[in-house]
């Protein structure tokens, strides 16, 4: 359930309602969930589950200080839905959020202290079974791995 690369760091599922902020764990170079008030517990969501955030989701990027008003890193929706990638291959970040747009962005690259509201679990708890893969089989759009507009496009 909870994919952060985080064994050591305590960790409890997600709840319809939960209000959550993207961050760093301390110990890890990891990002993943908090719930607001439990900054050192990551809350694990399962895939299928729908958060709305406060603001548009935005992504690290190494231009997006220095050049705003080219909108690096910003993701155009508030929207997403969370996804596991990969779930067999070892050493890599699988969680992922599916935005409103049909973009993906890596759990791991949002950027620290955005909000947002677990809207709704998904119905049937084995629903993450179907993620497993799901970005080989073509109707997804790939998942952004640097945040920058052209990357995050289909090809």
């Amino acid at each position: 359930m909870c994919d952060y690369s985080l064994h050591a760091v305590r960790s409890r599922a997600a709840k319809v309602g939960d209000q959550l902020i993207s961050t760093r764990f301390p110990g890890t170079e990891t990002r993943g969930f908090a719930a607001v008030g439990e900054p050192e517990v990551a809350v694990c969501i399962l895939p299928g589950t729908e958060l709305v955030f406060e603001r548009e989701i935005e992504t690290v990027h190494a231009f997006a200080p220095f050049l705003p008003s080219l909108r690096f890193g910003m993701q155009g929706e508030r929207l997403a839905r969370f996804r596991r990638l990969d779930p067999r291959q070892p050493h890599v970040h699988h969680d992922a959020l599916e935005l409103a747009n049909g973009r993906g962005v890596l759990v791991t690259r949002l950027r620290e202290g955005q909000r947002a509201t677990v809207l709704q679990l998904p119905a049937n708890p084995q629903f993450g079974k179907a993620d497993e893969g799901h970005h080989h089989e073509g109707h997804h759009q790939p998942i952004d791995e640097t945040s920058s507009p052209e990357t995050a496009r289909a090809t």
